[in-house]
């Protein structure tokens, strides 16, 4: 891709792209502009290449995804309750936003929740962009269903 044309990407998927980023870093604002911001740095002095084997929003999704992992391995940043199963989880823990609970679930069912859901990607392309088989997608898709359906179960019974 010309310079040009990674320039008209980033515009067209600006908004996304920042959500993405900010998902990636649990919910982080500040961080999540830092991270965005090396992301376009790499797509833009060629360090990342698009090589046509997924669609163009696919691609940038990935990068911002491995620099975001980049960066919080490099930092040590560290999800507080990554990888915590939901019948482990408190039950009289005050669950308050959408956030919250979506941070309650593992890192890759998050994602690929986050792919599917709020940025209207199959499971496929969620596949290719987490670098996981569509199996194991499928998988993570379907628990983080269940486990969210738990998290909105424990909440309504805690709000009565």
């Amino acid at each position: 891709m010309t310079s040009k044309e990674l320039e008209v990407l980033i515009k067209a998927h600006h908004r996304e792209a920042f959500l993405w980023s900010r998902q990636c870093c649990g919910f982080d604002t500040s961080l999540a502009e830092d991270i965005l911001q090396h992301a376009y740095l790499k797509v833009l002095e060629g360090k990342a290449k698009f090589g046509h084997q997924s669609s163009p929003k696919t691609w940038l999704f990935a990068v911002i995804r491995f620099t975001a992992m980049e960066w919080l391995r490099k930092t040590n940043h560290t999800q507080t309750l990554d990888g915590v199963e939901v019948e482990d989880i408190e039950p009289d823990r005050p669950v308050e936003s959408q956030e919250d609970m979506l941070n309650l679930l593992p890192s890759r069912q998050k994602e690929v929740l986050l792919l599917v859901f709020y940025h209207q990607m199959t499971i496929e392309k969620a596949a290719e962009i987490m670098e996981v088989s569509l199996g194991t997608a499928r998988t993570h898709y379907e628990r983080a269903k269940k486990s969210l359906k738990v998290l909105i179960e424990k909440k309504h019974e805690n709000a009565r």
